[in-house]
């Protein structure tokens, strides 16, 4: 029995559900300042009201991968088509002569609509043996968010895994870090936190030139701080040693939180970008994005996880329209390339984890009647930096793209979301057998489901040449 046969039969014992649920909590830039730049007033706790004691266990001790300080996580919304981009495969009639395949180091890339990434192969490592559980959006990106179904138990509440880093990071958080650990661009339907506390929450942003608003207050600083000083005196009883148990105090956390970037030349310096440089970046809502992430990074400030979403790919209809996939495929190019080429020249790049992924791939071969691409099954997932040896791709499917005929790594299967979330954990030095008991169910939330079984773990591959 092969590694792909063994999986499917522990599926059959442990199916994955595929029902829809929606719902989930996360902190808007809005809310995380209106905590501070409002000088007083209360802020309603939302879905936590219970003790935050993290109770995590290790269900195994596997060997961590420990390459990344940092991760950037690429949602590429709506499902782009893998056999246009990342797993290319050129269908005479079909493909049109202005994507302009080449094969670089033995890779298949249409330069023609992405070359600026075409330079960048040689860092790249694309996994294209990678296959969806299921071919519902909101489904799909909840899946590659929380490394599980969320139709599954604790499903609907489960935390983006940006949030569990961050509970796993906390203790690392130095007094002058002063930014969020997890932050959202272009996200605002994003996972956040659920159920643990808000301060894992990922504060969310659109980037634009005036940078990160409600971080002055018209008051000025000297009110400002007298305005926080009656505050305290207010409620300080309801903050430090509360009769409200732990969740006040962490909220009181969370304050101090939103105050340290008040006022700060670092947040102006980090979040604020010139048209110059958003030109650099393809003058995109994701190229700003990528500026963003990048200058956030540099000023080394606290954050170490970004997720950046980018859509929307749902191309069933004119895909090769020019307005379509190849301007979003431009837009993409130029973003990343020069992500990658500034994390590069300012010494982040071997200390940060690029991941890219859809929540699913879309059909192959001809196009359909209405001159698109619609749902489908096999995909892939792009990896960059923190050490990934580049200039290749691990696994491989058919001529057509329609399925994996090479697993390329020693499972010897398809690669799965919770193997890709897997990476990501043991890249930043996270067990991800872990299992929490402070869900509000006491049932004990995984980190990976059935990784203490060794059903997933991560794609060790990426880091061996």
């Amino acid at each position: 029995m092969n590694g792909q046969e063994k999986f499917n039969k522990f599926i059959r014992k442990h199916p994955h559900s595929h029902t829809i649920l929606t719902g989930r909590s996360y902190l808007s830039r809005r809310a995380f300042f209106q905590l501070a730049g409002a000088g007083v007033g209360g802020y309603v706790l939302q879905g936590n009201a219970f003790s935050q004691n993290s109770g995590v266990v290790a269900r195994g001790n596997p060997q961590l991968l420990n390459k990344a300080q940092n991760v950037v996580f690429i949602l590429l919304t709506g499902a782009i088509s893998h056999t246009d981009t990342f797993d290319f495969k050129m269908v005479e009639g079909t493909t049109p002569a202005s994507f302009a395949p080449e094969t670089i180091n033995g890779v298949a890339w249409p330069t023609g609509i992405m070359p600026n990434l075409a330079k960048q192969l040689p860092d790249m490592a694309i996994a294209r043996s990678v296959r969806s559980w299921a071919l519902q959006h909101s489904l799909g990106q909840a899946w590659t968010q929380i490394a599980r179904s969320p139709a599954a138990a604790l499903g609907d509440i489960a935390p983006n895994i940006g949030s569990v880093i961050a509970a796993e990071k906390q203790g690392e958080r130095r007094p002058a870090d002063t930014f969020p650990f997890f932050l959202g661009l272009n996200a605002n339907d994003m996972v956040g936190s659920g159920y643990l506390n808000a301060k894992y929450a990922p504060v969310k942003f659109t980037p634009a030139t005036a940078g990160f608003p409600d971080t002055n207050n018209a008051d000025g600083t000297a009110r400002f701080d007298k305005k926080w000083e009656l505050l305290y005196k207010l409620d300080e009883v309801n903050r430090v040693k509360s009769p409200y148990h732990q969740d006040m105090e962490d909220f009181d956390g969370f304050y101090k939180s939103g105050k340290g970037m008040m006022f700060n030349p670092k947040v102006d310096a980090a979040f604020r970008y010139t048209t110059q440089e958003s030109q650099r970046y393809g003058n995109s809502g994701f190229g700003n994005a990528c500026l963003t992430a990048a200058k956030v990074l540099a000023a080394d400030q606290g954050t170490r996880y970004i997720q950046i979403n980018f859509g929307s790919w749902d191309h069933h209809q004119n895909i090769y329209d020019a307005t379509v996939l190849p301007r979003m495929a431009g837009q993409l190019d130029s973003g990343l390339a020069t992500l990658m080429t500034d994390l590069k020249a300012n010494g982040l790049f071997e200390k940060t984890l690029i991941v890219m992924m859809g929540e699913f791939g879309r059909t192959v071969g001809a196009l359909t009647a209405q001159e698109g691409r619609d749902h489908y099954l096999q995909q892939f997932a792009a990896f960059a930096g923190a050490g990934v040896k580049g200039g290749r791709a691990i696994g491989a499917t058919d001529s057509s793209g329609r399925a994996t005929v090479e697993a390329g790594w020693a499972r010897e299967r398809d690669i799965r979301v919770e193997d890709v979330d897997a990476t990501i954990y043991s890249a930043m030095g996270v067990n991800y057998t872990n299992i929490r008991y402070d869900d509000p169910f006491q049932r004990g939330l995984e980190y990976i489901p059935y990784a203490d079984q060794d059903l997933y773990g991560p794609i060790g591959e990426l880091w061996t040449a």
